[in-house]
């Protein structure tokens, strides 16, 4: 009995510390369990925090770009406020065209494509032979011109005295036929009135001969002094021989300097300094006359700028430029606005819009800007006409 009571009691115990056992552990199991879902809560609550901050980064990234666009806007606007620019522009100069003026062959060529050249430099010369031809015919043409003219100025001097001579002696002659006629008059008259046997038939027909014979003189006589009175008209007229040898004379001249002037064209110069381009006269070739032979650009140089007419309310002449070549990003060049065209760049084409139809579209026109260079070129690099460059015109 004791026994089995002791194993009774022991076997109590047992169950009683497994009851024990068993219940800390499920009270242990409902802690775990407990904080277990308190961590996730925590969790989950931290996760939608982060996913809301990440939700608002973008916005923020935005406003402070947009922030950064607005104030580098404003400083761009504020330091350009009082400037325009344009990407229509290039460089311009004057381009003369070089042409002959008398027609031969080359027989020397003293240039070549793209070369320098200063003013009165030789360029080429032309055969000339025909041309001092035609200046030798000239020279011989004046010095016979001149000779008649020499020789009618002596007739001028000889008509003015012998002229009045003539007519003197016309005078005198007239004079003396009239006398005679008048002593053959009375002859003839005395050798009539006289009775037919005072006289004989031979000695009136001699009377009768003698009268008509001294009206024929006398006749004779006043035609002449009729043309040696004359004076005035023949010495006009050999003053007007004078003056149309003079004016051949000066004909002859003018020959003879457009023969000179001929003969100097054969010898092309430079009208200035400049750069030879597109040259198509060739050593041997024929040239014609107004035939152009190549182009010479003359180192003056400046930007001719087409700006938009909303760009040109402000601008005047003499406002301050920097200009940017393309071709030499290393070239700053200073300068200012010489003039602005009055019409735009359509105005003045070769075939002006007409609005006139009814079908009317409103565009911007272009203005041409002539921009002088002051400072900042090379005298060793050369500006080529026609490169693309960026003018900037600052308002005061």
């Amino acid at each position: 009995m004791s026994t089995d009571a002791g194993k009774s009691d022991a076997s109590g115990k047992e169950h009683s510390a497994d009851r024990d056992e068993s219940g800390e552990g499920k009270q242990g199991d409902d802690k775990s369990d407990t904080g277990k879902s308190d961590k996730a809560g925590a969790d989950k609550s931290g996760k939608d925090g982060d996913d809301k901050q990440r939700s608002k980064l973008p916005l923020i990234i935005l406003g402070a770009v947009v922030i950064v666009g607005a104030v580098v806007g404003f400083f761009v606007w504020f330091a350009h406020r009082n400037q325009v620019s344009t990407d229509d522009a290039y460089t311009d100069g004057n381009v003369v065209t070089m042409v002959p003026k008398v027609s031969g062959y080359v027989t020397a060529l003293f240039i070549d494509d793209n070369s320098r050249v200063r003013k009165g430099d030789l360029l080429l010369r032309i055969d000339a032979r025909d041309y001092q031809t035609a200046k030798a015919q000239a020279d011989a043409a004046l010095a016979l011109s001149q000779a008649d003219l020499a020789s009618a100025r002596e007739a001028l001097r000889i008509a003015r005295v012998q002229y009045p001579a003539q007519f003197d002696t016309a005078r005198a002659q007239q004079q003396a036929a009239a006398a005679a006629f008048a002593q053959a008059q009375a002859s003839y008259a005395r050798q009539h009135e006289v009775d037919r046997r005072a006289t004989t038939q031979e000695n009136i027909d001699a009377s009768t001969n003698q009268q008509q014979n001294a009206l024929s003189s006398l006749k004779s006589a006043s035609a002449q002094l009729a043309v040696a009175r004359l004076i005035p008209q023949q010495i006009a007229e050999a003053v007007a021989a004078v003056a149309q040898r003079e004016a051949q004379v000066q004909q002859a001249r003018a020959q003879v300097d457009q023969a000179l002037l001929n003969l100097s064209y054969t010898e092309v110069r430079a009208p200035s300094d400049g750069f030879i381009t597109m040259r198509s006269a060739q050593l041997g070739g024929y040239l014609t006359a107004g035939q152009p032979m190549f182009l010479l650009v003359t180192p003056e140089v400046w930007v001719t700028a087409n700006f938009k007419e909303s760009q040109i309310g402000r601008m005047r002449i003499g406002d301050a430029v920097d200009v940017e070549i393309d071709a030499y990003s290393a070239m700053n060049l200073r300068g200012h606005v010489q003039s602005i065209q009055y019409g735009t760049g359509a105005r003045f084409s070769a075939f002006p819009a007409e609005n006139a139809t009814g079908n009317f579209v409103k565009i911007v026109q272009r203005v041409p800007v002539k921009i002088v260079i002051d400072s900042g070129l090379d005298p060793n690099r050369p500006l080529p006409i026609g490169l693309s460059v960026d003018p900037v015109v600052h308002f005061p």
